[in-house]
């Protein structure tokens, strides 16, 4: 009877702690998912507020610059049509940051820098999952107060953590993206490699 009852206690300890584990998931996911939303709508308004530029090609044009954002600032949006994904992008890659949006990681290049390579990265299980489905050829937008900006996937790889190369531009002189999660996609606990897309500029 003793071991019965200390085996029904354990398990409803384990029940508790799972609730309170999911409990928690659910919390962080809900105030992140209106995060977004409030972000998106900011982002969007600006966007609304532009006038079409023709002669630059581009669909719009906007007078504030974007270097030197601090840490936490609104970067833009992040969209991929084909798979789904429609991210804020912040200033940063701490891991506050990367709870509520993905992040541009503050050593690299602006979206407007000639031949530099703009690097964002994001958890694989919040708003990077969909990226185990990029092809090549995928069309890739990202909406900052500076401009709109359009890339084509090149290739993926999957790398070390150690290896920051990939944040480096091709030294082609092209505009690059890059984007950075975690891999493999479905590892439980902290992943030991990175899933790496590369795009060059299409606009």
């Amino acid at each position: 009877m003793r071991a019965k009852s200390i085996l029904r206690n354990f398990s409803t300890a384990l029940l508790l702690a799972g609730g309170l584990l999911l409990g928690g998931y659910v919390f962080v996911v809900v105030q992140a998912h209106a995060f977004q939303l409030r972000e998106l709508r900011h982002l969007h308004g600006l966007l609304a507020s532009a006038s079409p530029d023709a002669s630059s090609g581009r669909s719009y044009e906007f007078a504030a610059p974007q270097s030197n954002l601090e840490a936490g600032a609104l970067f833009g949006e992040l969209e991929i049509p084909r798979i789904g994904i429609d991210t804020i992008i912040l200033e940063g890659d701490d891991t506050s940051t990367l709870r509520s949006a993905a992040g541009h990681i503050p050593s690299t290049a602006m979206p407007d820098d000639p031949g530099g390579n703009v690097a964002i990265a994001a958890h694989r299980d919040m708003y990077f999952r969909p990226l185990r489905f990029i092809q090549p050829n995928d069309l890739i937008l990202i909406k900052t107060p500076a401009g709109i900006h359009q890339y084509r996937v090149q290739s993926t790889r999957i790398v070390q953590p150690s290896d920051v190369s990939v944040l480096n531009g091709d030294g082609t002189g092209e505009r690059t993206l890059t984007l950075v999660t975690c891999y493999p996609f479905y590892f439980v606990g902290s992943a030991p490699q990175r899933f790496i897309v590369r795009a060059t500029a299409a606009d």
